[in-house]
């Protein structure tokens, strides 16, 4: 196999006859395999017609003429007449179904639905009001806003500003149905030397996340920049602190620095032993 000094620019496009999640997710998943490809990226949900998909081939064929290059295109197209159009681009096309579908399929011994849609559908009712109330419940608890049913919460994530701790209770809700609630740790805390009077009595149910302080750093001057608050000394101060005191108290925490929302929820989700509430 040859490999080029200086890889070209290509296009992916990531199509679907819905809304397009679940081939973005698959797609990102395989791309990210090649760090040094320069890419643009662009989705095309609601193809669910010819006339959209003969457009979409001409949208295809002009990106090939523009980039110089094969574009890369994922696909979740349920309808076959659909798949035969796009199949007719000047492009690679991954047809995600047809890849893993007819396996299926053979090993089942019956036919696929050929339902567009199935996997994102509000097919159960009940789990969708689990997901929506969990959403609610981190968005009431988001850096200790509310006390009330506190000890309803699955995990309480524990660190010091801008560590990543609400959106990852924002996705473990979204993902998992999990009760997410967050407490930020400040100065005053680490004076006290002790946990904050508000989490005390969930001890068992904290789980921290610390930070690089250089890293910190960056992200607090973004938001408040030439401030005490984001200045490198305060951070060090802060996570040298927030780390000691978790410590102190048993908690488990771990680095946040490099990791994705995505990652830092499973993270959580394993190393507190929560169970996974929705699917």
């Amino acid at each position: 196999m040859q490999i080029t000094a200086k890889p070209i620019h290509r296009t992916a496009f990531f199509l679907s006859d819905r809304t397009g999640i679940t081939v973005e997710m698959l797609g990102h998943s395989l791309l990210s395999q090649f760090e040094n490809i320069p890419l643009d990226e662009i989705t095309l949900p609601y193809i669910d017609s010819r006339a959209k998909a003969t457009s979409v081939v001409r949208t295809i064929n002009e990106q090939c003429i523009g980039d110089g290059a094969r574009p890369l295109v994922f696909s979740t197209l349920v309808n076959p007449e659909i798949r035969l159009i796009i199949n007719s681009a000047d492009a690679l096309h991954l047809d995600c179904f047809s890849i893993f579908i007819a396996p299926l399929e053979a090993e089942l011994g019956v036919r696929s639905s050929e339902n567009t849609g199935r996997s994102h559908r509000v097919s159960d009712p009940a789990g969708y009001r689990k997901r929506i109330d969990a959403i609610n419940y981190a968005l009431k608890h988001d850096d200790g806003i509310s006390q009330k049913d506190w000890n309803r919460a699955d995990v309480t994530l524990v660190g010091v500003s801008r560590t990543g701790k609400t959106p990852t209770c924002l996705y473990l809700a979204l993902q998992y149905g999990i009760y997410a609630a967050n407490y930020p740790l400040i100065p005053e805390d680490f004076q006290h030397a002790e946990l904050p009077a508000q989490i005390r009595n969930v001890r068992s149910k904290l789980f921290g996340f610390t930070i690089q302080p250089g890293r910190l750093h960056e992200i607090r001057s973004e938001r408040k920049p030439d401030s005490v608050y984001a200045s490198l000394g305060n951070c060090e101060y802060e996570v040298q602190n927030a780390e000691k005191l978790m410590r102190r108290a048993g908690i488990p925490y771990l680095d946040a620095t490099s990791k994705s929302i995505e990652e830092l929820a499973t993270a959580v989700l394993h190393e507190a032993k929560l169970e996974r509430k929705i699917y």
